[in-house]
């Protein structure tokens, strides 16, 4: 196991790479090129000058998240090659740079879903929760609005200006699209960049959809063990494999997290660890890592992924704020650094424990 902390660069991240350096067990960080519109290519030179910099920092960048899927690939446009071509020349560049693995989603429209940043909890700090009444009680137009306005000045990863500029139009075009036509894209997409991942030793990790079932209508393809399945099967090549979201997937009871691990380890090329707490049908909020503050078993979900063998890159996933800290929800220092942590002292015992 790597442990690898997720970083959005030096104006956009209120943590700095000197204080993720000393987070015990850190290897690296996973960051991205926040400024290139979705779609473009991502210059080799700028992916170099990130690499630099988290390197002179004395960590490694080997995982990008996320290169973005342009939504005309997602809707199966004739549009669509062009980007995909634009998606093989990235993935080209930062392969020369030692990148590894790209964490991408496949989700229309939205990324992650919210109805709630800052959730006040009993011990006094705040986390991101959902509430499936309140979304659906919701305009699409003014939740994004409540977003921006409750982001504390961050920007949001996955809810780019642009792609959510003419929400409206875009969610119409999604009308006529079945699950079964977005998962046909998925496989059109992933069928013309396996080529360029093979021949530059670059794996694609698809991320689950959060939360793992259809939102405004939307259809939602990555949400279980049976369209996991099908995704890794219907292109079946190494480097087409999964970033397994204990938190996205485990917000939905159905979904057995540490057996998800354990039937698809081998294909897991990146892996978010986070608890959350269930609040009833469609409702849950974020907690701490500990498996006592939450509804999912850390301990069962790390020890599923040493029985896997699983030696690939792992991260902390959303935290909540504590002891005051301002930054973008989820994605402060405190909070993920004690996950950190905790994952690596779960991660310690179950080694000695099989020793």
């Amino acid at each position: 196991m790597k442990m690898v902390f997720r970083w959005f660069g030096e104006n956009d991240d209120s943590v700095t790479l000197n204080e993720i350096k000393q987070i015990p067990g850190m290897t690296g960080v996973v960051s991205a090129l926040q400024d290139i519109p979705v779609g473009e290519v991502w210059p080799q030179e700028k992916i170099k000058e990130l690499k630099n910099e988290i390197n002179q920092a004395g960590l490694e960048l080997k995982v990008i998240e996320s290169v973005n899927i342009h939504e005309d690939i997602k809707l199966g446009l004739k549009s669509r090659d062009k980007y995909i071509e634009n998606y093989k020349k990235t993935l080209k560049n930062l392969a020369a740079e030692g990148i590894k693995v790209v964490c991408y989603n496949f989700m229309p429209v939205f990324d992650w879903l919210r109805s709630d940043l800052a959730q006040e909890l009993e011990d006094g700090s705040t986390t991101m929760a959902y509430d499936e009444s309140w979304i659906n009680s919701t305009d699409p137009v003014k939740l994004v609005e409540e977003f921006d306005e409750n982001s504390e000045g961050f920007s949001l990863p996955g809810w780019e200006p642009e792609r959510l500029a003419e929400l409206k139009g875009i969610m119409e075009q999604y009308e006529d699209i079945s699950e079964k036509d977005l998962l046909s894209n998925l496989k059109y997409f992933l069928e013309a960049v396996m080529p360029t991942c093979e021949e530059n030793d670059i794996k694609m990790a698809v991320h689950p959809d959060d939360p793992p079932w259809p939102i405004y209508g939307l259809p939602r393809v990555v949400t279980g063990k049976e369209n996991l399945r099908t995704i890794l099967e219907m292109v079946d090549n190494p480097y087409n494999g999964l970033t397994l979201c204990s938190g996205s997937l485990g917000s939905n009871p159905a979904n057995d997290v540490p057996a998800l691990i354990r039937e698809f380890g081998s294909r897991v090329h990146f892996s978010h660890v986070r608890n959350l707490n269930f609040d009833g049908k469609g409702k849950f909020h974020e907690t701490s890592h500990l498996s006592t503050d939450g509804s999912l078993d850390l301990f069962e979900i790390m020890k599923a992924y040493y029985d896997s063998g699983f030696d690939g890159y792992l991260r902390p996933d959303h935290g909540r704020m504590i002891w005051g800290e301002k930054a973008r929800p989820g994605y402060g220092l405190y909070d993920r650094a004690l996950g950190a942590t905790y994952i690596n002292g779960l991660w310690e015992a179950i080694t000695k424990m099989d020793s």
